[in-house]
C-alpha cells in the first residue's frame, strides 16, 4: 500500500511539474511546536541562500535540514523552520513549513508568501543548475496546485528586508527571471 502512495505521489509530481519534495517526516524533521494556517494562493515567492554549507546528495541536505531546524528553534525560539522549502543541489526539495503554514523568512511577507531557501553560500557563484531547477519547478508547481497566484511576484530577500540574502551573483540571477520585481 505504501509503494502504491509513493508511486501516485511521484505521478502527481511528474504531473505538475514538481521536483521531487521530501516531507519533513521523510528527511527527519522535527515536528513543528505551533503552526498558523497561511491562505493560499499566495501572491509572493521570496528566495533566499542559507549562508552555510551547500550539499550535493540528500543524506548531506538532510543533515543541513536538520542542523538548520535546530538552529530555527533551538537558537531563534521559533516554533519551526522558518522557510517554506529548502532546496539542495541534488535537485531536490525539502520541506519546511510547506505550502500552507505561516514561515519566519521575510518580515512583513512571511503571510502572503512562499520563502525558498537554497543550501549553500552564494555571494560569489551560483547554485548548480540541478538546485536552479528545482526553484523554478517548485514555484511552477505551487502556481499549478493553487498554492501561488499565477500572477505572483519574485522577489530576493533582500528585496524585502536589510540582508545581503540570497548572495550577490545568486540575487543577480533570481532578477532575470520571470515575474521578478524589486
Amino acid at each position: 500500500m505504501l509503494r502504491l502512495i509513493a508511486l501516485l505521489a511521484a505521478l502527481c509530481a511528474v504531473a505538475h511539474g514538481c521536483p521531487t519534495i521530501l516531507t519533513k517526516s521523510q528527511w527527519g524533521g522535527r515536528a513543528a511546536t505551533c503552526r498558523t494556517a497561511m491562505a493560499t494562493p499566495v501572491t509572493y515567492v521570496v528566495i533566499h541562500h542559507t549562508e552555510g554549507n551547500a550539499c550535493t546528495s540528500q543524506s548531506a541536505c538532510t543533515t543541513q535540514a536538520k542542523n538548520i531546524q535546530s538552529y530555527h528553534m533551538n537558537s531563534n525560539g521559533w516554533c519551526d523552520i522558518g522557510y517554506s522549502f529548502l532546496v539542495g543541489e541534488d535537485g531536490r526539495a525539502y520541506e519546511g513549513r510547506g505550502w500552507t503554514s505561516v514561515g519566519a523568512h521575510a518580515p512583513n511577507y512571511n503571510s502572503n508568501s512562499i520563502g525558498i531557501s537554497v543550501f549553500g553560500s552564494f555571494t560569489s557563484h551560483n547554485p548548480n543548475s540541478a538546485a536552479i531547477n528545482a526553484v523554478k519547478s517548485l514555484i511552477s508547481c505551487g502556481v499549478s496546485r493553487g498554492y501561488i497566484k499565477s500572477a505572483y511576484i519574485l522577489k530576493g530577500h533582500r528585496n524585502v528586508t536589510a540582508t545581503d540574502c540570497p548572495g550577490n551573483t545568486f540575487y543577480n540571477t533570481v532578477k532575470t527571471w520571470p515575474r521578478f520585481q524589486a
